[in-house]
């Protein structure tokens, strides 16, 4: 199929756009001799290529079914929804709504398919040259990577550091406690039995340890009056069980209380998002275990990690037993044992974190631009993540 110069598709008529849809079409077709992965039912091709400007792209094609799905992740914030011989729609990524193209998108999406499509005979003639000219030639700053926290830490004064918002002193007490083994006595983390004023007294001393710069914590609350003021709101119930009875609150945490309903959030302590507010949860030891609760302060986004070990060493020196998620992870984050995702400029920092396995270490993120001119310096130590090959299903 010969390539099309999409400067002549530009010009507004419907006449341009059905020549549009044949392309893509005869694209997807072509698509199909080339060696893909499979998630269920769907079939996935990765294709990086550059545009006759020497510009990278990464187009991603999602094939459900007899639909493709062409997501420009390099681009913009919009997909084509491809029914060979059918149909060619905009598919808008936020709100999943699709519409007709219109001149204005075969401005868009022609040249880059264009350039996609002559990828593909690129990559058919010899798909080890082509692949070894994405390796060498990719973008970093479109690429995933993992990095050395001791090193970003050393190289990157403004960088927002856990151990000097928590001081040297807390981080030191909280390291010392990981690497005594307090955190595997099941004494220091579980309760035999516990009231809900048992938890208000606990929520009280978190609220005034975690206590920021700008909030107004009023000290001579009770520990239910501050749960009331800065929790969530929806406590399933939690304010109207005896708040003295060992029994009811057994039942509450059960989920057998009469008055215990769903949906809500009765173990946000302190409000946010969905992974920028602090639970203290209390649950049962394990599904099997019917006897005591395990306490555990949760909030690992970077926003509230301090804020969350303040509380978590309030609470310990008060010897009251409690744990806090994932203890080693937060000894290595204040440490900077941990590691750094390097994430592709067109993803969101929100969860990116999410895209490494646990294994990794990785629980911030930042972006390759952001090592500013430490790149130099910070390069050779970055692992990254694998590039796709892409060849012909008859190499």
């Amino acid at each position: 199929m010969a390539v099309y110069h999409f400067s002549l598709l530009y010009r507004k008529g419907k006449k341009n756009i059905m020549r549009f849809e044949e392309i893509v079409y005869a694209f997807s077709k072509k698509l199909e001799a080339f060696d893909c992965r499979l998630s269920s039912l769907d079939h996935l091709w990765d294709i990086y290529f550059p545009d006759q400007d020497g510009k990278w792209h990464y187009l991603h094609v999602n094939k459900y079914r007899k639909v493709f799905y062409f997501t420009w992740l390099t681009g913009d914030d919009e997909s084509l929804k491809v029914e060979p011989g059918k149909s060619v729609k905009i598919l808008a990524m936020m709100d999943r709504r699709s519409q007709s193209v219109d001149s204005f998108q075969v401005g868009k999406w022609g040249p880059l398919i264009s350039s996609a499509q002559k990828w593909l005979r690129a990559v058919k003639k010899d798909w080890i040259k082509a692949n070894k000219q994405v390796l060498m030639n990719y973008p970093l700053q479109y690429r995933y990577g993992i990095v050395p926290h001791s090193l970003i830490r050393a190289s990157l004064p403004d960088m927002y550091r856990l151990d000097k918002e928590l001081g040297k002193a807390g981080t030191a007490r909280f390291a010392r406690l990981m690497e005594d083994g307090y955190f595997v006595k099941t004494e220091n983390t579980q309760v035999p039995s516990m009231t809900a004023a048992d938890y208000f007294n606990y929520c009280r001393i978190a609220y005034i340890a975690g206590k920021r710069k700008n909030d107004k914590v009023d000290e001579s609350l009770s520990g239910r009056e501050m749960y009331i003021l800065y929790a969530d709101g929806r406590h399933e119930g939690l304010l109207d069980i005896d708040e003295n009875s060992e029994q009811e609150f057994a039942d509450w945490v059960d989920g057998k209380h009469p008055k215990r309903s769903s949906g809500g959030h009765p173990f946000e302590i302190k409000r946010g998002g969905n992974t920028t507010h602090i639970d203290l949860s209390v649950t049962r030891p394990s599904h099997y275990q019917k006897e005591g609760f395990k306490v555990e302060l949760r909030g690992e986004s970077i926003g509230r990690m301090v804020e969350t070990i303040k509380m978590y060493l309030a609470l310990q020196k008060a010897n009251l037993p409690v744990t806090i998620a994932n203890p080693e992870a937060v000894r290595k984050r204040l440490l900077a044992q941990d590691n750094i995702g390097i994430v592709p400029s067109y993803t969101m920092l929100h969860r990116a974190n999410q895209h490494f396995r646990e294994e990794q270490d990785v629980f911030d993120v930042l972006y390759y631009d952001d090592l500013g001119r430490y790149k130099r310096r910070i390069k050779p130590f970055i692992t990254w993540d694998p590039v796709p090959v892409l060849k012909s299903k008859n190499g």
